[in-house]
């Protein structure tokens, strides 16, 4: 396992507009690893995301991505799949409990380096937190 810096960039996309944006960005350390053409990448969550003391593990096999949280912020561990083109359902573990939830992911772009811990990773989608929101958002992760 490498150590690595991660920038991550979460946005919303508000209205039909990319102007129009709430953004949320973090660099961090993490983790790389690579085993059999899968790219493991993990990071601790900040306060600034509002989920101290959670981990985010992203497990990237082509462009199928499987996002866990786990921890103390999260009461129910969380798991997000993102393929292109597919609906994913499940529950999203919040302070206040789970939420069920809906994702239908839009596109995903991995440039992430098999051989070394270089290069970026885009998901664009749509989540549906039932009762909670909904809306359009992306996820940009780049190795620095």
């Amino acid at each position: 396992m490498k150590d690595i810096m991660l920038k991550i960039v979460g946005k919303q996309i508000l209205g039909d507009s990319r102007e129009e944006e709430d953004q949320l960005e973090l660099v961090t350390e993490g983790k790389y690893h690579e085993k059999d053409g899968t790219v493991f990448l993990s990071y601790d969550e900040s306060g600034f995301s509002g989920m101290e003391g959670c981990t985010t593990s992203l497990v990237i096999k082509g462009d199928e991505i499987l996002m866990k949280r786990c921890g103390e912020a999260v009461p129910l561990d969380t798991e997000i799949r993102f393929e292109k083109g597919k609906r994913f359902n499940g529950y999203y573990g919040t302070p206040f409990g789970a939420v069920e939830m809906e994702v239908l992911t839009n596109d995903v772009v991995n440039n992430i380096s098999r051989e070394e811990p270089k290069g970026s990773l885009n998901i664009d989608y749509h989540i549906s937190l039932r009762g909670l929101s909904e809306g359009r958002s992306r996820l940009d992760i780049e190795i620095i």
